[in-house]
């Protein structure tokens, strides 16, 4: 069987790998460049399976021409909520999720940082913003810059684990 991601070592393909080797299947990894083209390649059949974001597939899933098997985090998502988690279907604590996060130059006033904070918070809380995002299944959490920064690391961490255990390598 074969798999696609948005391209060799993005989290879509790190994600699928941590799954194979969870449930013990062996996969053949077809990178794609973004995610449109997996979610044309499954849409095509040249691919069986294939990891992405949400808001990449919800629509075909609504329309029945894509089928969500399971989310990778531990809750379900608000805008597909009958799509099991993996930890619902038996693999314990499989959690994996994207995050995305606000970035400034090294050396940046800590004024402007603040400000930008502030600023992104208060449009992130407007209701037409709060409810896009919700119908795309995102979840906004605000947190400090040491928090987030300790949250990259981490998440770097497990993934650079997950590239050495599972000898992933880039395509030739």
């Amino acid at each position: 069987m074969r798999f696609g991601s948005a391209g060799a070592g993005s989290i879509h393909h790190l994600t699928f790998a941590i799954f194979a080797e969870r449930v013990g299947i062996e996969l053949l990894h077809v990178p794609y460049r973004g995610g449109s083209a997996m979610v044309n390649g499954l849409l095509t059949g040249e691919i069986h399976a294939g990891w992405s974001g949400i808001p990449n597939v919800m629509e075909l899933i609504a329309a029945g021409k894509l089928r969500g098997l399971c989310v990778s985090t531990l809750q379900r998502s608000s805008s597909t909520p009958t799509i099991p988690t993996c930890d619902e279907l038996g693999l314990t604590g499989f959690n994996i999720a994207t995050t995305m996060g606000l970035h400034a130059p090294a050396g940046t006033s800590p004024k402007i940082v603040a400000r930008l904070q502030a600023e992104i918070a208060r449009s992130m809380r407007e209701p037409a913003m709060a409810a896009r995002m919700a119908q795309l299944g995102m979840v906004m959490e605000e947190s400090g810059t040491s928090r987030y920064a300790a949250f990259m690391r981490e998440d770097m961490a497990r993934y650079e684990q997950a590239v050495r255990t599972l000898d992933l390598q880039q395509p030739k």
